[in-house]
């Protein structure tokens, strides 16, 4: 939303794509939270609502002080751009929770490959953008978005490996307890054969 906010004419003028493009992100994302609230229960729900709640709050609030209080669009792109700054460089670095985990256990199986990719493509296309333009403020976090994704896709060819055998091991470890459960569950079913082979030993 702040990105929408951004790109609103009285704020940041000729931004055209900027508004378009991040307002058809914001409704595919408020269609997903209205699939999630539909058939969500109880606290879950609760909780996600007020989070959103909060955040078109938080956004009205900003749109309300800024367009009251800055009256040029360069201190009002200023304001806005700032917080966009924030909020985008926090999007792309969500990740890095999850390549500290692929550090720590040498797997991949948590970073989806189309995801990293799908944001290099992403922060390149945006940058690309804001440095023909020079708009310092979409150049930052795309910029360092794409540095963070960049970071996933060699994390992912370094543990691409290891991440193939932690997935065979653990295969061949259930197809051996699965065998050795079929064993355990035969000789409960069939006793009299357990002690007919203890017979024949001795």
């Amino acid at each position: 939303m702040m990105w929408v906010l951004y790109g609103l004419p009285a704020v940041h003028p000729h931004s055209m794509l900027v508004i378009t493009i991040n307002g058809t992100g914001m409704a595919i994302e408020l269609t997903y939270i209205a699939l999630f609230l539909a058939f969500s229960l109880g606290a879950v729900r609760r909780r996600v609502l007020l989070l959103l709640a909060a955040e078109v709050a938080f956004v009205a609030a900003v749109a309300a002080l800024v367009l009251n209080l800055a009256h040029t669009h360069e201190r009002r792109s200023m304001i806005v751009g700032i917080l966009c700054v924030l909020f985008g460089t926090g999007m792309y670095a969500a990740p890095l929770s999850v390549m500290k985990m692929v550090i720590q256990t040498k797997s991949v199986e948590y970073m989806p490959l189309f995801l990293s990719l799908a944001s290099l493509v992403n922060g390149i296309c945006w940058t690309a953008y804001a440095l023909i333009r020079f708009d310092l403020y979409i150049t930052i976090p795309n910029g360092l978005g794409v540095m963070f994704a960049v970071a996933q896709l060699i994390l992912y060819a370094i543990y691409y490996k290891s991440t193939q055998q932690i997935i065979e091991a653990r295969k061949r470890k259930a197809d051996h307890v699965a065998m050795t459960d079929v064993v355990v569950d035969s000789a409960k079913n069939n006793p009299s054969s357990g002690a007919a082979a203890a017979n024949g030993r001795y």
